[in-house]
């Protein structure tokens, strides 16, 4: 499922997420997997993913970045 991860645009529906790849090769790889509710807005900020729920409440899921180098090989970035 492609989410778009601008901070603004909240998601349509309850997701499981265990990365985040970007278009430009890049991918954040969540520490353990993450579950987004319906309505959910997602963000990088300073480099930190950070999801802010309807009620407002913000947090901040541990991860990290990696690159792609390879059909399903993810190295850190």
């Amino acid at each position: 499922m492609r989410l778009v991860v601008d901070g603004a645009t909240p998601t349509s529906r309850l997701v499981l997420v265990k990365d985040l790849k970007t278009d430009d090769g890049y991918a954040f790889e969540l520490a353990s997997p993450l579950v987004l509710a319906a309505s959910d807005r997602i963000a990088f900020e300073d480099g930190r993913l950070v999801v802010v729920a309807a009620s407002g409440e913000r947090r901040s899921p541990a991860g990290r970045w990696s690159t792609r180098c390879g059909p399903g090989s993810l190295r850190r970035r």
